[in-house]
């Protein structure tokens, strides 16, 4: 099963404004999947349960589809170590793969195998299982946030969510990317007076929004499954759609590192446009980066 195309914005426009503005959470025959389980998560209303933990969704790569495993599972460790940097110990992650790769010892990592020996790129098969397997791993109220395997997460950004308490969830709009063949950081961020032309971070990597997730409700796992089958520019509008609208968190959350060799993008020939990036937006303040450099426990 291969990602599941982005539905064109005049639709998205369309269907935003059927919904928000006349109350319609009846589906459309034009609906993909993703919008008919939005519809359906909003007409079971709003949630009001405290959300107690975050709960990571990873997609591991096999070691049959990379050149370097051991390379693969040290950039997950980075990524796990991110998450048992912070302050607030509320989260768990699930990291699903062909083969269960040597894991962080936390008990709030597990490990979820996937049997599909489907040919072909198959992160949004995982992302499916992870979702499907929630009631398992978010037992109670919380966020859900897929994160890739080579991505880190910010000191304190898990404390942060839980403290705010945003009813939707929230959107990583500033954030990092990396080079990792250069060591190269530029800021993603939206555009600002008197500052050059960016992209908000959820615009160029997956692991950028966290969805509030109530699993006595089974139609806020059924979207989560379906929401994860599109690509990560999807995921404010479906949100939005769903009733579930994120808010930006307050600073720079994720880093997201290009070039290190393993790159999905780069199987796809769709790294070079960010590699220009960072360097059109490259940060070279030495306190800043030392600063990015502590956060993101690298």
């Amino acid at each position: 099963m291969a990602q599941v195309p982005a539905v064109p914005k005049l639709t998205r426009a369309r269907h935003l404004l059927r919904t928000t503005l006349l109350g319609r959470t009846d589906p459309t025959p034009d609906m993909a999947p993703s919008e008919r389980a939005a519809l359906a998560l909003r007409a079971t209303g709003p949630k009001h349960a405290k959300a107690r933990q975050v709960t990571f969704l990873v997609p591991l790569v096999g070691p049959d589809q990379v050149g370097d495993w051991n390379a693969v599972v040290a950039r997950l460790h980075t990524t796990l170590a991110g998450f048992i940097a912070q302050d607030n110990p509320n989260w768990t992650a699930a990291v699903c793969c062909q083969v269960r790769p040597d894991l962080l010892d936390d008990p709030r990592i597990t490990y979820l195998p996937f049997t599909d020996r489907t040919p072909g790129n198959d992160k949004w098969r995982k992302l499916r299982v992870l979702s499907e397997a929630l009631p398992e791993h978010a037992p109670g109220p919380g966020y859900v946030m897929s994160f890739d395997a080579d991505d880190l997460l910010r000191q304190g950004i898990v404390a942060e969510m839980l403290n705010r308490q945003e009813p939707g969830g929230y959107l990583v709009q500033s954030g990092y990317v990396m080079d990792v063949a250069t060591g190269d950081i530029g800021l993603a961020d939206t555009r600002s007076v008197g500052a050059p032309m960016r992209k908000p971070f959820w615009k160029l990597c997956g692991s950028c929004a966290a969805v509030y997730h109530d699993p006595s409700d089974p139609a806020s796992t059924a979207f989560l499954a379906e929401m994860t089958q599109h690509e990560h520019r999807m995921f404010p509008y479906l949100a939005t759609l769903a009733g579930r609208r994120l808010a930006p968190l307050s600073r720079p959350s994720v880093l997201y590192m290009l070039n290190h060799g393993e790159n999905f993008g780069a199987r796809r020939g769709r790294v070079g446009y960010k590699t220009r990036f960072v360097q059109n937006h490259r940060i070279d303040d030495p306190d800043t980066l030392a600063g990015i450099r502590q956060d993101f426990t690298f």
